[in-house]
């Protein structure tokens, strides 16, 4: 693994957390937490998927350990787990996964051979169920935090 490819990564991962905390107006300090906990996240999984670990469980994971950042910083920028969680969750969505999905549904209306069609089917299923996964275990993943140190998530902003 090259380590410049590791820490872009990272990068872009920050600068797309900041990007989506933006849209909601946090406070100022917020920023640097949702960027770090974002670029550490998504870089496990980018290390995770190197070692060959399957995309819905290495995004699971990167989504639990982003989950246990947010709630265990929080409280040191005295803001809801939640507002430095979600910005950072968001450049782990799997949109090549959705845009294949449906790219696979419109490839199944146009095809009329049914070998052609059984093709795009499979590959829409696959797409959209690898998609469903990710998703599903992202969000368990990052929820889980929340209810394992509930003490912690809901006296952060006290």
């Amino acid at each position: 693994m090259d380590t410049i490819e590791f820490l872009e990564d990272g990068l872009f991962a920050a600068i797309a957390a900041i990007g989506f905390a933006s849209i909601s107006n946090p406070l100022r300090r917020t920023y640097l937490c949702c960027a770090l906990i974002a670029a550490l996240g998504h870089s496990l999984r980018y290390i995770l998927l190197f070692y060959d670990v399957h995309i819905v469980a290495a995004s699971s994971v990167a989504a639990f350990v982003i989950g246990c950042l947010a709630v265990m910083l929080s409280p040191m920028v005295r803001t809801p787990a939640e507002a430095c969680l979600f910005p950072s969750l968001l450049p782990m969505i799997p949109g090549i996964y959705a845009y294949k999905f449906f790219g696979g549904v419109v490839l199944c209306l146009l095809r009329s051979d049914e070998s052609d069609f059984m093709h795009y089917f499979y590959l829409m299923s696959i797409n959209g169920i690898t998609c469903l996964f990710i998703l599903l275990g992202m969000v368990i993943g990052a929820t889980l935090p929340i209810f394992i140190f509930k003490k912690v998530s809901f006296t952060a902003t006290r």
